[in-house]
């Protein structure tokens, strides 16, 4: 899909495996380590992993991540992860992006070009981005539109509509997941209206109706929502200086 997103943007299209460098920062092996313990069967060689949170965001309860391992056969086990276990996996995990970014400062570096970045609203908000990953760019196009405006902006430019249509996820465990399982917890459409009208001062009851949800339950999604902003708020804060 990235070739044909070129293709159509007349992009020259240049590929590089990061394979060895990931592997020499001991990415899968710190990963492995943590994931065993919690599941001492899990068999990185044939099994896949995925982690994700489990609770409604409409529930008020602090999120709580669990591990699933998959597998061959298609067969499901997943348990909560301890802390420890679960900062270890998600700190070599981020060697993926910390990489890729490294990647593509050589390339702008060596153009003399700039980086451009591409979370938007609500992965800048509620700090579904690495810090100097895929959060580190010279330039961040889309990071006031919401999912909704993304895919409005992609219309607009005729971008090939199998991308479009593709299910974002992850794309950083073996195992499949949605962005909606690992973090958002909602349908994109559901969460735009919602911030939306929560920032431009429309009632709950307002918001409930354009939702069909109750008010209860929006409040709750927006008690979630600025838990988030709260606990990932050192994602976007600058360096500090003495």
């Amino acid at each position: 899909m990235a070739k044909a997103l070129a293709n159509k943007f007349g992009v020259r299209v240049v590929v590089e495996d990061i394979t060895s460098a990931l592997k020499g920062l001991g990415c899968y092996s710190r990963r492995d380590e943590a994931i065993l313990n919690v599941f001492p069967e899990f068999n990185p060689d044939i099994d896949k992993s995925k982690i994700g949170i489990n609770q409604r965001v409409d529930k008020n309860i602090p999120p709580v991540f669990s591990i699933t391992i998959v597998s061959p056969k298609g067969e499901e086990k997943t348990k909560v992860l301890p802390a420890k276990d679960y900062l270890q996996i998600v700190a070599s995990s981020n060697f993926k992006q910390r990489t890729r970014m490294s990647m593509l400062y050589y390339y702008a570096e060596s153009l003399h070009y700039a980086v451009i970045g591409t979370p938007n609203k609500h992965e800048v908000e509620q700090g579904f981005f690495v810090k100097y990953g895929d959060g580190g760019a010279d330039v961040m196009p889309i990071a006031s539109l919401y999912k909704t405006q993304v895919y409005q902006f992609a219309n607009y430019l005729s971008v090939p509509q199998e991308i479009i249509d593709r299910t974002p996820t992850t794309d950083t465990y073996s195992a499949e997941q949605t962005q909606e399982e690992f973090f958002f917890q909602m349908p994109y459409k559901i969460m735009d209206l919602i911030s939306y009208g929560f920032e431009n001062n429309y009632s709950i009851q307002e918001i409930a109706v354009s939702v069909e949800k109750s008010e209860a339950e929006v409040s709750r999604i927006l008690t979630n929502l600025d838990r988030k902003r709260k606990t990932t708020a050192y994602l976007r804060a600058a360096s500090i200086y003495f």
